[in-house]
């Protein structure tokens, strides 16, 4: 849904059926939480939390994780659990091209009002650059900010503020940014900012530092940086996974966590006094998923998790801030097997992943391995292959199941469904014997989302939510219509 295609009138209509579908609990009585009626202009700040690739399998493995390891539930099932008024429902989150969507146009969708093709950033198909939600926020005089823990440049955050006709151009985009002026950006990706690094050699720290940025590469940097701007670029690419960044002491030192960064931005967008809007994203979720991680995956969605529990405690006793919470699409669909007489091994078989030490990216480094590397797994045994795998899970697997590894690093695996027989699949499906998680492809699925809302506006979400919907809400409810157009 377009802002052309859309009014006042229509967003206020939509809302007072939204008050009646929720009153009649279509799709369960969570949907009925909102008893307050907001009005257009509630909402001072907006917080949009999404969780790249997550799908239900995830949701509840994490949950599931979380109980049995550190003793309490997600904050995401605390929040449906708890008092607070909330809204819950799921969404549609089809691109222009496909019904499997990609995180591009996904973003685009929520960020700009518009489904767009695959792999295009507020880009249509016939080259219409979409005013974005974060320069319509900048132009209404609110703090704007992203917030990440993959590359800044990468297209979820970039489906908030950026126009490019695809995502693959992180040099052009890493450029815009320094261009719109937006005030809080932290994430990974020095790559596209370090002159040593970008093709065209060109310094773009320098543009943000005659801006008077404050431009930080580590925690301890961001924790002394000034009030103002502020551009945070905290590894070479994406942020390293939970997993590896809390099994190394120096990881732990240099870079921050989402929740670290998140609570970062909000104390510096909290001091516009006209508001904010501030996008935080999980992305490497979505990664662990293309590369059926369990580990990854599970402790990335915890500490997701952990950044979804700093905006309820920031948004605690004030009515001004509606926060969304959702994911962009399912990917991978893994899932915990019922194993064992009455399913009794399954929660034991999860309890393994209690001990992993590290991801499958990890695991790729000590091999030297890319699965785009053309002369793979010529330098390393099926020994080596093994003892990588015993020492990064904790788990003693076969021989058999070695060689079979030691085949899918050498590209000579095969499975009957082909998207099952690359080097992350075999591995996942390896130690699906011993931790029971099982995911379904390495692909994005077309699965409805699910979202979550609390605050002004979170009221006129339908149970079952189209995606552009999201930006009509946002923009209206935050009262700043008037700056949509170009």
């Amino acid at each position: 849904m377009s802002n052309k295609s859309f009014t006042r009138r229509d967003f206020l209509k939509t809302g007072a059926f939204t008050g009646l579908a929720a009153g009649t609990g279509f799709l369960g009585s969570a949907a009925k939480k909102v008893s307050k009626k907001y009005q257009p202009g509630d909402a001072k700040n907006v917080i949009f939390l999404v969780v790249d690739g997550m799908s239900m399998g995830t949701f509840a493995m994490a949950d599931q994780v979380k109980q049995a390891q550190f003793g309490e539930k997600t904050h995401w099932v605390k929040l449906y659990e708890s008092d607070r008024e909330f809204h819950r429902g799921v969404m549609d989150m089809t691109s222009l091209n496909s019904i499997v969507t990609g995180s591009a146009s996904a973003a685009s969708s929520w960020g700009s009002g518009h489904r767009i093709n695959n792999g295009a950033v507020n880009w249509g198909p016939n080259g219409e650059q979409y005013k974005t939600i974060c320069e319509i926020f900048r132009d209404a005089g609110k703090g704007t900010g992203l917030v990440t823990t993959t590359r800044i440049t990468h297209a979820t955050p970039s489906g908030f503020g950026i126009n490019v006709p695809s995502r693959n151009l992180e040099d052009e985009i890493a450029v815009q940014y320094s261009e719109r002026n937006y005030d809080v950006l932290m994430g990974g990706g020095d790559r596209f900012f370090s002159p040593d690094k970008r093709n065209d050699g060109q310094d773009i720290y320098s543009l943000f530092t005659q801006k008077g940025y404050s431009v930080v590469k580590n925690k301890r940097e961001l924790n002394r940086a000034k009030d103002g701007k502020l551009l945070g670029i905290f590894y070479d690419s994406h942020l390293p996974y939970t997993v590896d960044h809390k099994s190394s002491s120096e990881l732990q030192r240099a870079v921050p966590t989402l929740a670290e960064m998140t609570d970062s931005a909000l104390q510096r967008l909290e001091k516009n006094p006209n508001g904010f809007i501030l996008q935080i994203e999980g992305g490497r979720v979505d990664h662990a998923a293309h590369g059926n991680c369990p580990s990854g995956l599970i402790y990335d969605q915890i500490a997701f998790d952990d950044a979804i529990k700093v905006v309820m405690d920031y948004t605690d006793g004030r009515d001004d801030t509606l926060v969304i919470l959702t994911t962009d699409h399912g990917n991978a669909n893994p899932g915990l097997s019922g194993l064992g007489s009455g399913y009794n091994n399954s929660p034991h078989m999860l309890a393994t992943l209690h001990n992993y030490r590290h991801s499958f990216e990890w695991m790729y480094g000590e091999l030297d391995f890319h699965y785009s590397d053309d002369s793979i797994a010529d330098h390393f045994t099926v020994n080596r292959v093994r003892e990588v795998i015993e020492y990064a899970t904790q788990t003693r697997i076969t021989e058999d199941e070695a060689i079979m590894a030691f085949q899918a690093f050498k590209g000579e695996f095969r499975a009957p469904f082909r998207n099952r027989q690359g080097s992350g699949a075999v591995l996942s499906g390896i130690l699906a014997n011993y931790n029971g998680i099982y995911f379904i492809g390495t692909n994005h699925t077309s699965d409805y989302v699910e979202i979550a809302a609390w605050g002004p506006g979170s009221d006129r979400i339908p149970a079952f939510v189209r995606n552009t919907y999201l930006f009509d809400l946002m923009v209206d409810m935050a009262d700043v219509r008037a700056y949509a157009q170009r």
